[in-house]
């Protein structure tokens, strides 16, 4: 007969068999066979998928989206209204009453053949409140006669001082203009903008709000983004206002003045 004891059936021999750790030793070789299989197989799932991603998810090269990039422009803003000075037409001319008078005749030299009609002088009483004159009439008794009204003379003056140098002026008379009008400006801009790979890749879209002076010899400066959408398009749109040629200047009053300019970018994926 087959000796088949091994070392546990030799130590557990007259023992309680039943209590668990003869089980546990008996059963120690293939649980331990199992766990190297089971800790094998999850390392090289783990090593084989690490390798997969590097070699042929990685090196598919950068993505080259087709974008389309639409500029908006704000309008230019409404010029403000010339200033107008109201003239109040002047009151009509009153009416006024002549006032009474009182004949007083110098001395008239006659022939010595015609009548001598002498005429005495009015007394000093009834003199009083009158206007000496050739005839005797009926009317108000003052003092002083009453002048005509005056019509008041203009003397306000219209602001049309030299503008300062180093003013920024929001609204002029003359807007500046790139070269060209508008729609070589739209060209410029579709031309040399290009869309952030970064924004591309996390979808992104907006408008970036930027705003610029005109110089009074038509270059371009003070360069700053009002409102932003990140991912690389702020620094892009700054990026090509900066290149722009220059300007026709604005003009105040005939003169060449340094004025401020909006303008909207937008990117939009499609």
């Amino acid at each position: 007969m087959k000796n088949t004891e091994n070392f546990d059936d030799i130590i557990f021999e007259n023992r309680n068999k039943e209590y668990g750790a003869y089980f546990l030793r008996k059963n120690y070789s293939n649980y331990l066979t199992r766990a190297m299989i089971m800790g094998s197989s999850c390392f090289i799932l783990l090593f084989g998928g690490a390798f997969t991603y590097n070699k042929y998810i990685l090196n598919l090269g950068p993505i080259t989206p087709t974008t389309e990039v639409t500029i908006q422009f704000t309008p230019p803003p409404v010029e403000p209204p010339i200033e107008t000075i109201e003239i109040t037409p002047p009151p009509p001319k009153q009416e006024v009453e002549p006032p009474a008078t009182i004949t007083y005749l110098p001395p008239k030299v006659v022939d010595d053949d015609s009548p001598i009609i002498e005429t005495p002088p009015p007394k000093p009483e009834d003199m009083e409140g009158k206007t000496i004159s050739n005839v005797t009439t009926e009317g108000p008794e003052s003092d002083l006669m009453i002048p005509p009204a005056v019509v008041p003379e203009i003397t306000k003056k219209i602001d049309l001082d030299e503008p300062d140098e180093g003013k920024v002026f929001v609204a002029v008379e003359q807007q500046p203009q790139f070269p060209n009008g508008e729609k070589e400006l739209y060209k410029f801009l579709a031309k040399n903008i290009h869309y952030p790979e970064t924004a591309v890749r996390a979808n992104v879209s907006g408008k970036v709000y930027v705003r610029f002076v005109v110089e009074k010899d038509g270059s371009i400066d003070n360069v700053e983004i009002i409102k932003g959408i990140g991912f690389g398009c702020n620094e892009e749109a700054e990026r090509v206002v900066r290149l722009m040629p220059k300007w026709s200047p604005g003009k105040q009053n005939g003169k060449a003045v340094r004025v401020y300019y909006n303008m909207p970018v937008v990117y939009q994926l499609e």
